[in-house]
């Protein structure tokens, strides 16, 4: 590998058993960038710029990772979400753009709706959507909480690096006690919600990788965190309270007539950029 082009072809031929070619051409892009300082556009206007043998050794040794399925994410330690950058390990998942549609929803709900109050994320992991939210919605506060200690010094540090006043807590929403004394005027979650069933369907790199606990729930209770979290808002939500969802695409339905059969109003079923279910929204 001589050339920019060169470690595309390289990364194209290595990694076209594991990923797609337009997955592949993401990859090397991040790979590129992170190793050399390029912009995507000089990537992509250059194709024949001259790498040094530093650079093509890292990114020789980042294409060997990326054979083991290893999400470049995890591999370089970082991401970004809403514009923001977030450190990414083990611990929690890897932010997805359909969680920044959600997000986008709740800054776009408040902005017309409510202009202060306390906003919880149940199941925080990165802290992505805490963080984001506390950014763009300055006036509120915001915490966090995930069962994972580990997860929840994640989030700890992702805070520091975006400047944002976040409170995270240890906390099990199958069991929560520091949370109830609060009343939260928005609830927002990305629970676990994959079934065994889905996890055949998905790729290595994911279950593989990334943390069974944040992902996974029970064949015959696939809906086991959205209830408890619905049964939480109960006694937590302020009146007119807003709870947001990601949810499960196979179980849009379900969730909405859970929220029916617990007298939440004004429920907003919502498909992400590809058609899919992927997002709820109900008033308390």
């Amino acid at each position: 590998m001589k050339t920019i082009k060169d470690v595309f072809e390289q990364f194209k031929l290595d990694l076209k058993r594991l990923y797609d070619e337009r997955e592949i051409s993401s990859l090397t892009k991040l790979a590129i960038g992170e190793i050399t300082g390029f912009s995507n556009a000089k990537i992509k206007a250059f194709p024949e710029l001259e790498i040094s043998d530093d650079e093509k050794t890292k990114l020789t040794n980042i294409l060997i990772v990326l054979k083991t399925g290893k999400p470049i994410q995890y591999i370089l330690g970082k991401t970004e979400f809403y514009g923001l950058p977030f450190l990414v390990n083990p611990s929690v998942l890897i932010p997805r753009p359909e969680t920044e549609e959600l997000v986008d929803w709740v800054i776009n709900s408040l902005y017309t709706e409510i202009n202060n109050g306390h906003i919880l994320d149940i199941g925080t992991g990165s802290g992505c959507i805490a963080i984001s939210l506390k950014k763009h919605l300055p006036s509120f506060k915001v915490s966090g909480i995930d069962i994972s200690a580990a997860a929840i010094q994640t989030a700890s540090e992702n805070a520091k690096l975006n400047h944002a006043e976040v409170n995270f807590l240890d906390e099990d929403i199958l069991n929560p006690k520091a949370i109830i004394s609060e009343k939260y005027k928005v609830i927002i979650s990305n629970p676990p919600y994959v079934t065994l069933l889905d996890k055949r369907q998905m790729h290595t790199n994911v279950t593989d990788f990334e943390p069974h606990n944040a992902l996974f729930v029970p064949e015959n209770d696939p809906l086991i965190f959205y209830r408890a979290i619905v049964n939480f808002a109960l006694s937590q939500l302020e009146q007119n309270g807003l709870l947001f969802f990601e949810i499960n695409e196979s179980y849009g339905q379900e969730t909405v007539n859970l929220f029916n059969e617990l007298g939440f109003k004004d429920i907003i079923l919502r498909k992400d950029m590809s058609g899919r279910d992927r997002m709820v929204k109900a008033t308390f």
